[in-house]
């Protein structure tokens, strides 16, 4: 625990975002003090990206309208706890706000509907703080494939390849999870900067699509990205019974592969998000085949993420690896790349 609490701890993925957005703008600020900020500070979470993820209901016409719902959500609830979170999008934003206690808070897109071929748009998003982006969620966007539809052997569409230069050029990360097989090659044989996959774990221990080849993992490495571990347990076993050991052989896996400085945490939480959104009446959650509300236990939410540096320590890891995993190859990334 007192390394946990010592070390920087980030995490690439939590849809937290979502849950703010769909109540009344009045009690953005509130639900986020008294509903999230508990569960991040009892995780020692001090970087936290959040996603912007458009549900489906949003999708064609909404999908713009909402994402500059949840962007402003994000800037508001930033404002209001100022003395607990910051919204970081200049230069030294990451560095100020954990030296001063504070929570790093760092949006992202996830899958990109809004913009559709209008790739120019990104850098709007750009101006009102995105700092990573994602091309598609599981099935087919105006950028490219997403991992669901691997068998098409789709690569990125011309807006794709415009888009990979114009993030490039704005120091904007580029985020490969979700994205094909084939989409994936594609970024990295044009990538001239890092890649990070927010939230992808190992392909060679859960054969999902949704998982990274061990020549994807060394790809991203090559390029001086990161590799963020999903908790998500249909991603990391077949058992019924699933642990956080399950996670830490992601973790230790992707440490092998692609190195120690080339892993990082991307919990995906979404136990929060499905036991609100879903109805009874759309219940089992099934998602690609997966078991939707099957969770690590102990891991349904941030307030868990203690018990990662806990499984890692018992595997004998080096201190140093651990500190890199928790957060400092993340940070890194975030500070140098996208200039936070």
């Amino acid at each position: 625990m007192d390394l946990h609490r010592d070390a920087i701890v980030a995490d690439g993925h939590n849809d937290l975002l979502m849950l703010v957005a769909r109540r009344p703008k009045d009690v953005w600020s509130t639900y986020f003090r008294e509903r999230w900020i508990p569960q991040l500070r009892d995780g020692g979470i001090d970087v936290q990206v959040l996603p912007v993820f458009i549900d489906s209901e949003f999708l064609p016409e909404g999908a713009l309208r909402e994402t500059l719902r949840m962007i402003e959500a994000a800037h508001r609830i930033a404002a209001a706890n100022s003395d607990e979170v910051a919204l970081c999008t200049a230069p030294g934003d990451i560095e100020a706000a954990t030296s001063a206690g504070k929570i790093a808070l760092v949006l992202a897109l996830e899958g990109c509907p809004q913009i559709d071929t209008d790739v120019e748009l990104l850098q709007t998003l750009h101006r009102l703080g995105v700092r990573m982006v994602s091309f598609t969620h599981f099935g087919r966007s105006a950028l490219g494939d997403g991992s669901g539809e691997d068998a098409t052997g789709g690569r990125l569409t011309h807006a794709g390849v415009e888009a990979v230069g114009l993030l490039e050029e704005l120091g904007v990360l580029i985020d490969v999870s979700h994205v094909g097989r084939a989409g994936v090659e594609h970024i990295l044989e044009l990538a001239t900067k890092p890649v990070v996959a927010s939230h992808s774990s190992a392909f060679a221990l859960r054969d999902h699509h949704r998982n990274l080849t061990d020549e994807q993992l060394r790809g991203i490495a090559a390029t001086g990205g990161v590799v963020c571990v999903n908790f998500f347990a249909g991603f990391l076993t077949t058992e019924e019974k699933p642990t956080v050991d399950h996670l830490a052989d992601h973790i230790v896996h992707i440490l092998d592969v692609a190195g120690e400085d080339h892993v990082g945490l991307g919990s995906d939480f979404v136990a929060e998000v499905f036991g609100e959104k879903i109805p009874a009446c759309d219940r089992p959650v099934v998602i690609q085949g997966l078991d939707a509300e099957l969770y690590v236990p102990g891991l349904e939410g941030p307030a868990g993420m203690p018990l990662v540096t806990d499984a890692l320590v018992r595997r004998g890891l080096p201190e140093a690896t651990i500190r890199k995993t928790l957060g400092q190859n993340l940070t890194r990334i975030l500070t140098t790349h996208s200039n936070l």
